[in-house]
């Protein structure tokens, strides 16, 4: 879980409120030095400070260098015989180390595995003890001549820092594991509805032209005497097939449309539908509003399917009736015909091509229904909202 990618746009986006508040710490801070050799303090303290600041980028690193940089900074002021105020601890270390210490073992529980993060926060926290430990000497010369400090107090406050810090890394955490849960869901939402789509596509156009190969090369097989007649038909039906596959392909490696787009004519795009499936259609058109060239694909679909089961399904065909018509804002597609149910369908069925056009129309916001007519025949309707 280290975030060796974070970028430094993304950094300085997700860490400016901390830089921003370091700063202002350090500033403060400043004014409360006294003496010259007490500006000594400043180089550690903004080494530590920028190392909080970069700590999503390698975190457990960063806890490495922190907890170094801590006692360097409390070794050398040690050394040099000047203390820091005390505020948060007995000695040995200040309010923007403090701080930037605390925010260290945040980005560390956040980001690092289980045994990275406890092992940074005990080696942050073991130097910020060792921090104590070297300043206690100068600063209790200086602080505690009077007065005893309550050692108790401070070790609760630092527990509760301590507490805080680590509840803040655990918080975040669990939001982004929320976070790239939700993202992976979404991401697998859209795969399956590409999936489906896809699926609905393959079913309609594909299977279309499978199936008409199908029923005109079985006829050839019944009438030896009609078959260099059902030839051509074969053969122009096999490059659609090729085409709408070619179609798909595209869809799948460039992402374009996977279907043919409408005409400008809608109408007349239901009168080629209808010619090519070879089948005794009857039209019927009243349309009163224009049609959008995305819906209009999607019920030339429709269409296409409906005429695809009834060469499957049915036989003894006298007449299929497509009606399209319009009124109030919705489309209106109706398609009936009074075939008998073959038994077995031309080259078996799937079972997908009534779940495909019931999936299509509802995408569009529309209802479906398909089922038997009496005494013969099968109805397919589908309404569909306009805009």
């Amino acid at each position: 879980m280290e975030s060796t990618d974070l970028n430094w746009r993304l950094l300085a986006k997700r860490q400016w409120p901390l830089a921003l508040s370091l700063t202002g710490i350090v500033i403060a801070e400043t004014g409360s030095i006294s003496t010259a050799a007490g500006w000594w303090q400043i180089p550690g303290v903004l080494v530590i400070c920028a190392i909080s600041v970069l700590a999503p980028r390698r975190p457990f690193d960063a806890a490495l260098a922190a907890a170094f940089a801590i006692v360097c900074a409390a070794l050398y002021m040690r050394l040099l015989g000047i203390a820091f105020e005390p505020h948060f601890f007995l000695s040995g270390v200040n309010v923007s180390i403090t701080g930037a210490a605390m925010a260290t073992i945040a980005v560390l529980v956040r980001e690092s595995s289980h045994v990275r993060a406890i092992a940074g926060t005990l080696l942050v926290v073991a130097a910020m003890i060792t921090a104590e430990v070297l300043g206690w000497p100068v600063v209790s010369a200086v602080e505690y001549r009077e007065w005893e400090p309550d050692t108790t107090s401070y070790l609760f406050g630092a527990c509760i820092m301590l507490v805080l810090a680590i509840g803040t890394g655990l918080y975040f955490r669990a939001r982004d594991n929320e976070r790239a849960s939700q993202l992976a869901a979404s991401v697998a939402a859209a795969q399956n509805s590409e999936r489906m789509a896809l699926a609905r596509e393959l079913h309609d156009v594909v299977a279309h032209y499978v199936t008409a190969i199908v029923v005109h090369a079985q006829a050839g097989q019944l009438n030896r005497e009609a078959a260099e007649q059902v030839l051509p038909t074969i053969e122009a039906s096999g490059y659609e097939a090729l085409t709408a596959m070619r179609r798909l392909v595209g869809t799948l490696r460039d992402g374009e449309s996977s279907g043919p787009a409408a005409s400008s004519s809608l109408v007349d795009d239901v009168r080629s539908l209808a010619a090519e499936s070879g089948l005794p259609v009857r039209l019927s058109f009243d349309l009163e509003d224009a049609v959008p060239q995305e819906l209009a694909r999607s019920v030339l679909r429709l269409v296409q399917e409906s005429l695809t089961n009834t060469q499957k399904h049915a036989s003894a065909v006298s007449s299929v009736d497509v009606a399209l018509s319009s009124s109030d804002g919705v489309l209106h597609l109706a398609i009936l015909d009074d075939g008998v149910a073959s038994g077995v369908p031309v080259g078996g069925s799937g079972g997908y091509g009534l779940v495909g056009m019931r999936e299509r129309t509802e995408l569009l916001g529309g209802t479906f229904s398909a089922g038997r007519r009496e005494p013969t025949g099968w109805t397919v309707r589908a309404d569909l909202p306009i805009s």
